[in-house]
């Protein structure tokens, strides 16, 4: 159970730190910011302990899953902005 709220606090706190970082308004709630804070650790932390680049927890790994939730937020941003809000497909 702690390790759910631990990975749920990450996920705020990493999430939160790309929204800072990247600049503009994002239209996202709490839970998104969580969500995408979590793929991105998630995301970071695999790839880079995969290659040997880090071990989990350390300073190389919040940086890294910063900017991994970055790229997953700016992904994010552009898929809801082609996203048609009437339900019909843009022409």
């Amino acid at each position: 159970m702690m390790d759910y709220i631990g990975l749920i606090l990450v996920g705020l706190v990493v999430g939160a730190l790309a929204r800072f970082f990247l600049p503009g308004r994002q239209s996202m709630g709490w839970a998104m910011t969580a969500i995408l804070g979590m793929a991105g650790s998630v995301l970071a932390n695999y790839v880079g302990i995969a290659m040997n680049l880090f071990k989990q927890g350390n300073f190389l790994s919040w940086v890294a899953s910063v900017v991994a939730a970055i790229l997953l937020l700016v992904v994010y941003e552009r898929m809801a902005k082609n996203k048609p809000v009437d339900g019909n497909s843009p022409n």
